[in-house]
C-alpha cells in the first residue's frame, strides 16, 4: 500500500496506452455526443424557423444564391420543413441509427468529419443537378451519407448490411417517386459520405495512421470545397 501524491498518479496515468477502437480512435464508453448534439442543433433551428418564420428562407439552399451566400451549404442541412414534423423526426431516428453504429467505431473527431463532407457533398449534389431557382433544406443529404458509410465501414458484417440495405433501398426509392425531396443531395451526400468513410476505414494499421487519416480527409475537404466554389460560380453567371 502506500500513500502516492496527485501528481505522481496523473503521470503515471499518462504513460498507459490509451485503448483505441479498430480504426484508431480512442474508445469512449457512454452515450454518442457528437449524434446527440447533431439532433439537438437540428431540433433547436427547427424551433427557430417556427418562431422566427423568415429564419427557413434564409437558411434553405438556392443554388443561384449559394455564390453570395454560402452559409446555406451549412443552415439548409440543419432546417427542416415545418409543414409536417416527419420530415425532421425521420431524419432525426435515421441520424441516431447511424450514429450510435458509427461514433463509437469511429471516434468523435472523425465521425464529425464525416459528418460535414456528407452535409457538403449534399450541398454540392444540388448545385450540380438541381434547377437553380429550386429551395432545398433538411438533413437528408448528410444522412445519406452516413448510410453510405455504414457499408464501408461494416463491408464484412452481412446482418448489418442486409438490415441497413432495407433502409437505403426505401430512402432511394422515396427519393425519386415523392415529390419534395431532394434525391441530388441524397446523391452528392452518399458519394462524399462513402469516400469520407474509405479515407477513415481503409488505412492500414501503423503507427501513423490517424495522420494519414486526417490528411486524407482533409485533402477530400478542399476537393469537395473548389467543387463547390466552381459550382456555385457556374449557377450564378448565367443568372447575372
Amino acid at each position: 500500500m502506500g500513500v502516492q501524491c496527485v501528481e505522481c498518479v496523473h503521470e503515471a496515468n499518462k504513460k498507459i496506452p490509451a485503448q483505441r477502437t479498430e480504426f484508431g480512435a480512442r474508445a469512449r464508453q457512454g452515450v454518442p455526443i457528437i449524434t446527440y448534439s447533431l439532433i439537438a442543433v437540428n431540433v433547436l433551428a427547427y424551433i427557430l424557423q417556427w418562431v422566427v418564420p423568415v429564419a427557413t428562407q434564409n437558411m434553405v439552399l438556392v443554388p443561384a444564391l449559394a455564390a453570395w451566400e454560402p452559409w446555406r451549404l451549412i443552415t439548409s442541412a440543419f432546417a427542416h420543413s415545418t409543414g409536417s414534423i416527419f420530415h425532421l423526426a425521420m431524419n432525426m431516428y435515421g441520424i441516431y441509427l447511424c450514429g450510435v453504429f458509427l461514433e463509437p467505431r469511429l471516434g468523435r473527431a472523425r465521425f464529425s468529419w464525416l459528418y460535414l463532407l456528407s452535409t457538403l457533398g449534399g450541398s454540392l449534389g444540388i448545385l450540380l443537378l438541381s434547377p437553380p431557382l429550386s429551395a432545398t433544406l433538411g438533413a437528408s443529404g448528410a444522412l445519406a451519407g452516413l448510410f453510405l458509410s455504414l457499408f464501408v465501414v461494416f463491408r464484412t458484417n452481412k446482418q448489418v448490411l442486409r438490415q441497413m440495405a432495407i433502409v437505403l433501398v426505401l430512402n432511394v426509392v422515396l427519393g425519386f417517386v415523392v415529390s419534395g425531396i431532394s434525391w441530388q443531395g441524397h446523391l452528392g451526400g452518399a458519394v462524399a459520405g462513402a469516400l469520407a468513410a474509405a479515407c477513415i476505414v481503409l488505412v492500414p494499421r501503423n503507427p501513423q495512421r490517424t495522420k494519414i487519416q486526417f490528411s486524407l480527409l482533409g485533402v477530400l475537404t478542399i476537393v469537395v470545397a473548389v467543387a463547390i466554389y466552381l459550382a456555385a460560380v457556374a449557377v450564378k453567371w448565367p443568372l447575372s
